[in-house]
């Protein structure tokens, strides 16, 4: 979990957030929503949401709206496209797996603490846009998206296809293991029905926008539910294991859990493929 933004009472995490912001974003720069349907959606999965330090260029918040070098997530999105915005790239970094970043150092080290991140790409340069919490009043819960610069470059992370295979893999090794190392009493309910609910090709649960890919929405959709097994599995581990079992355990955790954020990364990132 990230240090940023924690989970709120829809679910969401800093990574479902810069997942939202980049598939919808994504979709409206190639003209599949509008600009309006786009925020809607993303403000839909973790709240209202703000930009703060926006690059010259970029308009301030309406009175009462943010605060000072503030803007709307609507008005920042705008003002970053008038100002050359081609597309939106997720990165899901973690200590030691600095995934979808091309820094400088600085903006790597937030990201890395936030555990997400979303570059804006320009014509000659990146906005980087780390998230943190937005607590404005005792009731108000948003996000709010720090802005640094960000290295233009493409990052280093996998094409689409490879990381399906590589979750498909990471998948069945990690089931097998937790299937056959949990604890004697039998693997725990929760994760029992997080593995099941991986059969069901039609729960609707996708979480990229219009204009994707069709395999990026199954990958993704598939990430999604992977994700949760790895953090039930985490947040109940196993009792009566051997050393060797739990180090089996917390090994296909790791693996699984790079896999995921490798797939979740590549089909967000996926908008601008050529289809074949």
């Amino acid at each position: 979990m990230c240090a940023g933004v924690r989970r709120d009472a829809t679910g969401s995490d800093a990574g479902d957030a810069a997942t939202a912001l980049v598939a919808w974003g994504n979709a409206w720069l190639t003209g599949h929503v509008g600009l309006d349907e786009a925020v809607d959606a993303v403000e839909k999965v973790a709240g209202p949401q703000i930009l703060s330090d926006v690059p010259a260029g970029a308009g301030a918040a309406a009175p009462g709206e943010a605060g000072p070098g503030d803007v709307t997530l609507r008005r920042g999105l705008g003002d970053l496209r008038v100002n050359g915005m081609t597309g939106l790239r997720l990165a899901l970094p973690a200590p030691g797996d600095p995934l979808g970043l091309t820094g400088p150092p600085g903006f790597n080290r937030a990201a890395v603490d936030a555990g997400a991140a979303v570059i804006a790409v320009l014509a000659d340069r990146g906005v980087g846009l780390v998230p943190g919490e937005d607590r404005r009043g005792s009731s108000y819960v948003g996000v709010r998206w720090q802005c640094h610069d960000a290295a233009p470059g493409p990052p280093d992370v996998p094409p689409l296809p490879d990381a399906d295979r590589q979750l498909m893999l990471a998948m069945r090794d990690a089931t097998e293991v937790l299937l056959t190392v949990d604890d004697v009493d039998g693997v725990p309910p929760e994760i029992t029905d997080a593995l099941a609910d991986l059969r069901d090709p039609d729960r609707g649960d996708h979480p990229l926008a219009p204009g994707y890919p069709q395999r990026a929405h199954r990958v993704a959709a598939l990430a999604g539910r992977l994700a949760l097994v790895v953090d039930l599995a985490r947040l109940l581990e196993g009792q009566g294991l051997t050393a060797d079992q739990m180090r089996r355990r917390s090994e296909a955790l790791r693996l699984l859990d790079r896999a995921v954020r490798r797939a979740r990364v590549a089909a967000c990132n996926s908008a601008f493929d050529p289809v074949s």
